[in-house]
């Protein structure tokens, strides 16, 4: 089946559910941070290495699905990569110690990726571009549930069944999605459109894209920027247990609100899409941004931390980020329309490893105050905004083509 008869309805349901398994895998399990330490005797510090693990794994698998899904296609590598992905949740789950629950986290996360990149691809084979930021963003809005109903899930299952449970709700969510993707999800990248998977190929293809300007300023000013979110996700134990003194009951109080953003910026950015181009809808979700990053600091200077002044500013926050992912992403990909997948896995690459080192090594190093933490959310937008106006003064990146 080819991608112009896929249901454009069902593609973006089953792309965003597939794309939830990424919050998922890093929220839900967040409420079980003090069962999880006590059973491993472990502390809080090491537990969170285990979510930088994760992220640097499925930094790097994308670096091997993207090319992958130029060459066999898409819907293989979705499939492949959820089988994979069931596996190792039930690993998890079934770990008696931390070396063991480590090594399938890593695994989690080289499985998870495989779908997120081949996701992101199809849908631009699939769509034009005006249509596709649209696609990009109803994806966005539909996947921003993920992070609030994420933790609240898993707080729940935690107290009913204990932390194991969560690993098995996700080796089970996996499954659902399996069964969504042979129903719904035909291929999308026809034969003429594949790509070599020669190391050499492969290898030189990578060096084209990274030394492309236009492409580099993008997709770092996206992952930067994204990092000033994600800072407050990775976070959430101590903003909840310690800034904000609750119990895991109320893990929902800051994802909640922060999901709203989203999808009022996810919905608002679908809608900007059938009148702006990409570019000036950046422009604005940066802005707003910077509106909230400044919230952020005075409240932080200068009131005493409470849940409307601490989460609001993430609010604002989290509606410019997802008024900009759909158009940093169109914006990114077209730089190399016959490489979407290796695009998309560079793209993808560059987000997740700034968000693992947000999680093992900015997160940890920042003293536990709300000040340093604003402080290094805005510190981070100020670099996605720099390197925006660098991105907009670079040549478009030229197509790249490789024998099959």
């Amino acid at each position: 089946m080819s991608g112009k008869n896929i249901s454009s309805a069902w593609l973006i349901v089953t792309i965003a559910l597939l794309s939830m398994i990424g919050p998922f895998s890093i929220d839900t399990y967040l409420p079980s941070f003090p069962d999880i330490e006590q059973d491993f005797f472990i502390n809080r510090a090491l537990l969170s290495q285990s979510l930088g693990a994760y992220l640097a794994a499925a930094a790097v698998a994308t670096l091997f699905w993207g090319p992958l899904s130029d060459r066999i296609g898409r819907r293989f590598v979705i499939l492949g990569t959820l089988v994979f992905y069931l596996a190792a949740s039930i690993g998890c789950a079934l770990a008696t110690d931390y070396t063991t629950f480590l090594v399938f986290r890593v695994l989690q996360g080289i499985a998870a990726s495989g779908g997120m990149v081949a996701g992101r691809a199809m849908i631009r084979d699939a769509h034009d571009s005006h249509e596709a930021h649209r696609a990009m963003a109803y994806v966005m809005m539909l996947f921003a549930v993920a992070p609030a109903i994420a933790p609240v899930i898993g707080g729940w299952l935690h107290d009913a069944f204990g932390w194991r449970s969560v690993f098995y709700f996700l080796a089970g969510y996996s499954a659902l999605i399996i069964l969504m993707t042979l129903r719904f999800l035909g291929e999308t990248l026809s034969l003429e459109h594949r790509q070599s998977f020669r190391p050499s190929s492969v290898l030189r293809l990578y060096g084209k894209i990274l030394i492309n300007h236009r492409y580099q300023a993008l997709v770092f000013s996206l992952g930067a920027s994204f990092g000033g979110l994600f800072l407050y996700i990775a976070a959430s134990p101590t903003v909840i247990y310690d800034f904000l003194k609750l119990d895991s009951h109320h893990f929902g109080l800051q994802f909640i609100p922060m999901t709203s953003g989203i999808i009022l910026g996810s919905f608002v950015s679908g809608r900007l899409s059938h009148h702006w181009k990409s570019r000036p809808i950046v422009s604005l979700a940066l802005a707003i941004m910077l509106i909230g990053a400044a919230l952020n600091i005075a409240q932080a200077l200068w009131l005493p931390p409470a849940p409307f002044t601490l989460i609001a500013p993430q609010v604002l926050y989290a509606v410019g980020i997802a008024l900009a992912m759909p158009g940093f992403s169109i914006l990114a990909l077209d730089c190399f329309p016959n490489n979407r997948g290796a695009a998309a896995a560079v793209q993808s690459f560059v987000q997740m490893m700034l968000t693992a080192v947000v999680a093992s090594l900015l997160l940890p190093a920042l003293l536990p105050t709300v000040v340093h933490f604003a402080i290094a959310q805005t510190a981070m937008l100020v670099v996605a905004i720099l390197l925006w106006f660098w991105a907009k003064h670079c040549k478009t990146g030229e197509a790249i083509t490789d024998a099959k």
